[in-house]
């Protein structure tokens, strides 16, 4: 009898811990980047901020991996720091906190477990958080989307809507990933957001009418963080008075970007065996 039981225990946990090796938790620490209106270039790196993030893996076969993780990063633009006069001009700013929560699948190049390393690309579908922000000449923290800068549910501009804190991206990138031994693992990558919103700097269409702004909620508070031109101290622009109504504020031609670039480590439950033998059929053995 005790014999028996010990055959069924351990038909029971066999499984159980081959299973387990299909599984990976780890994390990410790197650097995050945004992409939008005011960004002089495709992707300003005088912005960069740090990311970090959490994730755990499933290995479904040699050459697919399915991820689950949440990345938390900063990102950040300021006309002063451009070249173009006009940008300078316009003198606008924002920062933001992102929290982004991701499914992803990851398609290996190679059978990490006897190459040791292989390239991998990603795709998958991500839901994010963000918040823009900016500072008053005081260095206060300024919410900038309950301003409705440019018209945003006001009745005179009824196509403006106020836009959604929480919104869906499609994340996708590239990378590699080297075994260090039979359980860590550590990986290189980039991955891009692509949003489908335009707000990530609250800044999109046009200026709408002064006078008509400074007659709602927060009338002369939006009008002096939507257009801060009046505020420039840079030699050799002279400061400016709020535009005229219809005049080109952004760019609503392409939507927003942020993208999340560093290394991930992640650490393989239950793994066995060798470096580079790794056995990764998930039958148990008798």
């Amino acid at each position: 009898m005790k014999q028996i039981k010990w055959v069924l225990l351990l038909s029971f946990l066999a499984p159980l811990s081959a299973f387990s090796q299909d599984w990976h938790i780890g994390g990410f620490a790197g650097i995050s980047n945004y992409s939008g209106d005011l960004a002089q270039q495709r992707v300003d790196m005088k912005y960069t901020r740090p990311a970090l993030g959490l994730m755990v893996k499933r290995d479904i076969n040699r050459y697919l991996t399915l991820r689950a993780g949440l990345n938390w990063g900063h990102i950040a633009g300021a006309d002063s720091t451009n070249e173009s006069k006009d940008l300078l001009k316009r003198n606008l700013s924002f920062r933001s906190v992102i929290w982004d929560g991701h499914f992803i699948a990851e398609f290996n190049f190679l059978d990490i477990y006897e190459k040791g390393f292989t390239p991998y690309v990603f795709g998958g579908i991500a839901l994010f958080q963000f918040y823009p922000t900016t500072k008053d000449s005081l260095g206060n923290s300024v919410p900038l989307r309950r301003l409705s800068t440019e018209g945003q549910n006001l009745p005179e501009y009824p196509d403006r809507r106020q836009y959604a804190l929480h919104q869906f991206a499609i994340p996708f990138g590239a990378g590699i990933k080297v075994m260090l031994n039979d359980t860590w693992t550590l990986g290189l990558e980039i991955g891009f957001r692509k949003t489908f919103t335009d707000y990530l700097d609250d800044v999109s269409k046009t200026y709408v009418d002064e006078a008509t702004r400074l007659r709602y909620w927060r009338g002369q508070e939006a009008v002096d963080f939507a257009y801060r031109g009046d505020e420039v101290n840079t030699k050799g622009i002279t400061p400016g008075t709020y535009p005229a109504d219809g005049t080109i504020r952004g760019s609503d031609k392409n939507k927003d970007w942020y993208i999340f670039s560093g290394l991930t480590l992640t650490y393989r439950i239950g793994g066995r065996g060798m470096f580079g033998k790794q056995k990764f059929s998930t039958c148990p053995k008798y």
